[in-house]
Order: C-alpha cells, then structure tokens, then sequence
C-alpha cells in the first residue's frame, strides 16, 4: 500500500490485510465482513476517502461488520468473483456469501442507507458484469 491513510486500516484500526493465504480464513470465520478493494491510491484517489469513511461505517454497524482490506496481487481474481466494475469497492460478505458491494465514494448517508440495505439482504450470486461499463459500449 502506498497510501497513508490506507496503511492507518491496519495500523490504527487492526484491519487485516488479506492475501490468497488469509482470505478464507478471514472471511469464513466472520459472520459479516466488508472487504476493502482500493486498487492502487495513485491511479484511484477516492480510495483515500474510502479508507477514511470505513472505519465510520464499521463503528456505526458496531459489532455486525469485521473490516479487511485485500492485497493488490489478489483483488483482480477477487474482482473477477465479485464482478464489480469499479474502483474503490467495498464488498460485504455473510459466511463467505456475497450480499453486496459499494463502488465509489458516497456520500455519508448513502453509505448507511446501502449498508443497512446490504446487510438485510440474504446472500445471491454477484450481479452479471454490465457489459457496457466494461467495454465501454463497444463488443
């Protein structure tokens, strides 16, 4: 990670950052998690926001959400799994289930209406890659 705000999630918060050895792990000994899809901060800036509003959400959902942020060298497959287009992604998961994911910088009641909307749902396969956003209307 490049980003100090980024490296603060693991440092300040605890929040783990996993790789292909520790995601299961993590995410199937954890009722709830919000997985941290941030890329590279350089290329995508919001993900600093995102890294600052995370800590806001977990502590606002208080003991319903465990926080991890995924390593760069295993976010493309992950991405591939979750079929989300976009950069920072915030993916949340019931027993290693999908339930849902929040891409891009919100503002803060989106992300506690989206939240409470996603942890309300039970879990389903990833929404369908919109063919549109990721090759950009042409195939």
């Amino acid at each position: 990670m490049t980003s100090p705000l980024l490296e603060q999630l693991q440092i300040r918060h605890g929040y783990p950052l996993l790789d292909a050895d520790s995601y299961d792990h993590f995410v199937y000994g954890n009722e709830t998690v919000v997985l941290f899809f941030c890329n590279d901060p350089i290329h995508f800036p919001e993900s600093s926001d995102v890294a600052v509003i995370l800590p806001e959400v977990v502590k606002a959902f208080t003991g319903k959400l465990q926080a991890a942020v995924i390593d760069k060298p295993v976010e493309r497959e992950l991405q591939a799994r979750f079929r989300f287009t976009g950069w920072p992604s915030l993916v949340f998961l019931r027993k290693g289930e999908y339930l849902g994911v929040i891409t891009g910088i919100r503002n803060w009641q989106e992300y506690l209406q989206e939240t409470a909307r996603i942890l309300a749902s039970e879990p389903s396969q990833p929404p369908g890659f919109d063919l549109d956003k990721v090759c950009g209307g042409v195939h």
